[in-house]
C-alpha cells in the first residue's frame, strides 16, 4: 500500500460508523520514538489518560516501561490490573476519592500508588484516611510551574510546605510533580527557553531540599510537548502520553517530534442535503468539540472542504467535488484533540495491514471500574 494511503481499510463494510480506529504498528513506532527521546525505559512514566486501554499499557510494559501516570481512580485501577509496578495519580484527590485510593492500595499490594498534594488541607485529608486503614499514603508535591492550573505556587512557602509533610506519620514524600503543559511553541528553542525559565524555581527548591538533608526527590516533569526539553535535564523523569497515538493539534504544533498519527475517526456520508454539501455521522458525540469547528478533525481522503456546522450526530461539510461523493462513502479523520475523542468511544477497532484484527475496550473511560 502507498504510504500516503496507510490508513485505508481493505474492506470497511463490516465496521459501523462512527468508529475509532487504532493502527497498532504506528503505536509501536511511537513507543520506539518515546523511548529514543527518553534514552531508557526507566526514565519514562507515561500518562495513560489519552487512550485508557489495558492493551496499550501492556504494549509498553513489554518494552520495559513499568511505571505510569493517570488522572482518575478508574485509570489507576486499569493500569494496576495491566501489570504496572507504579501508578501516579496526577490529580489532587478530594472527598471520597482518597478513600478509593486507600482501597486501591489494599486491592493491589504489589503496586506502588502515588497521589498529589499541594496544600496542608490535602495532606491532612490523606493522613486522616490512611491512618484509619493503617496504611501510608505516598505523595508527590504538585508544583505550580507557571501553568496556574493546580499545584503549590513557587514562592517562599513552597519549601516549608514540602518539609512539613515529613511530620505526617501516615505520609511518605516521594518528590515533585512539575507539569508545564502550556509550553507548546512550535519553535523548540522558544519552548525550551520558557520551560527553562519556569524550572528555575524548581532548581531553588531542589537546592533547599538537599541543604536540609532530606531524601533526594523523584522529579516528574512535563507531558508530550515538553518531553524533548526535560529529556535534557539530568535526573528528571518524563511523562508524555498523547504521543502514543498523536493527533492533528500536536502534529501541527510540534514539528520536532515526528510521532505518527495512530488513531483515526471513521465516518460515513449520511446525506447530501443540497448542492455542495455533504453530511457525515461525526457529531459532538464522536469527536472532541471543545475547539472551534475548523479545529476538530482533519480528513485524510477529502480535499478542498470546509466544516460548516456540527450537532450531536451530524457534521456538515461544504465540498468542492460534491458529485464525487455518494451516501455511504467512508471518510477517515485525524482528531485535533485525541484524548477527549477516544473517551467518547467504548472500543477501538485495531487495524493492521489494512485489516480489522481486534477490538480493545476503552476500559477507563468509566468513572468507576470496581473501586
Amino acid at each position: 500500500m502507498d504510504n500516503n494511503n496507510w490508513y485505508l481499510l481493505n474492506d470497511a463494510s463490516s465496521i459501523d460508523s462512527p468508529a475509532f480506529l487504532l493502527y497498532k504498528d504506528r503505536v509501536s513506532f511511537n513507543i520506539d520514538l518515546m523511548l529514543q527521546i527518553a534514552g531508557e525505559a526507566e526514565r519514562l512514566i507515561p500518562h495513560v489518560k489519552t487512550y485508557k486501554m489495558t492493551e496499550l499499557v501492556r504494549m509498553q510494559i513489554m518494552r520495559g516501561i513499568t511505571r505510569f501516570k493517570c488522572a482518575t481512580i478508574a485509570e489507576a485501577e486499569m493500569t494496576a490490573e495491566a501489570g504496572a509496578s507504579m501508578v501516579i495519580i496526577a490529580h489532587q484527590l478530594v472527598g471520597p476519592k482518597i478513600e478509593r485510593l486507600a482501597q486501591l492500595v489494599q486491592a493491589y499490594p504489589e503496586v506502588e500508588f502515588v497521589s498529589l498534594v499541594d496544600c496542608a488541607d490535602s495532606a491532612m485529608s490523606h493522613q486522616e484516611v490512611f491512618s484509619r486503614h493503617r496504611l501510608v499514603a505516598k505523595v508527590l508535591v504538585d508544583v505550580n510551574n507557571a501553568m496556574d492550573r493546580s499545584g503549590h505556587p513557587v514562592d517562599k512557602e513552597l519549601f516549608p510546605f514540602y518539609q512539613s509533610l515529613y511530620r505526617y506519620p501516615y505520609l511518605k514524600v516521594m518528590g515533585l510533580h512539575v507539569y508545564d503543559g502550556h509550553f507548546r511553541d512550535s519553535d523548540f528553542a522558544q519552548r525550551k527557553a520558557k520551560s527553562d525559565q519556569a524550572f528555575q524555581g524548581v532548581k531553588v527548591l531542589l537546592d533547599q531540599i538537599s541543604a536540609a538533608g532530606l531524601p533526594t526527590p523523584m522529579i516528574i516533569a512535563g507531558g508530550s510537548p515538553a518531553q524533548t526539553v526535560h529529556a535534557l535535564r539530568e535526573g528528571v523523569l518524563l511523562s508524555p502520553g498523547t504521543c502514543l497515538v498523536w493527533d492533528w493539534g500536536y502534529g501541527e504544533s510540534l514539528p520536532d517530534q515526528p510521532f505518527q498519527w495512530a488513531g483515526l475517526v471513521f465516518t460515513r456520508v449520511i446525506s447530501k442535503p443540497k448542492a455542495g454539501y455533504i453530511t457525515v455521522d461525526l457529531g459532538h458525540k464522536a469527536i472532541a468539540a471543545e475547539n472551534p469547528i475548523d479545529k476538530r478533525v482533519k480528513f485524510l481522503n477529502l480535499d478542498n472542504y470546509r466544516c460548516v456546522s456540527q450537532s450531536e450526530e451530524h457534521l456538515v461539510l461544504e465540498v468542492a467535488d460534491w458529485d464525487k461523493w455518494k451516501v455511504g462513502d467512508v471518510l477517515y479523520g485525524v482528531p485535533y484533540h485525541i484524548c477527549p475523542t477516544i473517551n467518547l468511544y467504548e472500543e477501538a477497532m485495531v487495524i493492521q495491514n489494512g485489516e480489522w484484527v481486534d477490538s480493545w475496550q476503552v476500559v477507563a473511560r468509566k468513572r468507576k471500574i470496581s473501586i
